[in-house]
């Protein structure tokens, strides 16, 4: 509620954090009980804002850093992994009701159509209307970096 009040009122980045989910043990116990916190949460954001008529203007994201480790590690929880991570996208244009790429059947490699972090980037740049090619001087050596050097992931827009 807070979250959707604050886009209402013209706030353009809000960032909404859910603590817990470095579950390097007891992984399966604390994922479940913070998943039943954060799913409906998202739900209802989503549908909030639809039935506000903002969800087209809105882009919600749902993500962490990286992704968890394919096998249980022996104190029954999953460690860092940054191969394998999934994110989930609503509104602000993003063509919905799809899922785009896979992993192998135990989520240790990216199997079927690889997404990297700077693909998801330049995805939500361009859905807000940030110029890809845009440079940025100086960078080491004085030399010009460009502001992204990855495509757009052409299934979401």
């Amino acid at each position: 509620l807070l979250a959707r009040r604050l886009v209402q009122a013209g706030v353009t980045f809000v960032e909404v954090r859910s603590n817990g989910w470095d579950t390097h043990q007891q992984s399966a116990e604390r994922v479940a009980k913070n998943a039943g916190t954060v799913d409906p949460a998202f739900g209802s954001l989503v549908a909030d804002l639809k039935a506000k008529g903002m969800l087209e203007k809105t882009l919600v994201l749902w993500m962490g850093e990286f992704g968890r480790t394919p096998k249980i590690n022996p104190n029954a929880g999953r460690d860092h992994f940054p191969r394998v991570f999934n994110v989930a996208l609503a509104g602000g244009g993003v063509k919905g009701g799809q899922v785009i790429g896979a992993s192998d059947k135990i989520g240790a490699t990216p199997h079927e159509y690889p997404i990297d972090p700077p693909r998801v980037l330049a995805t939500l740049y361009q859905g807000m209307g940030v110029d890809l090619d845009t440079v940025t001087m100086p960078g080491p050596g004085s030399r010009p970096i460009r502001l992204i050097d990855a495509e757009p992931i052409p299934e979401l827009v």
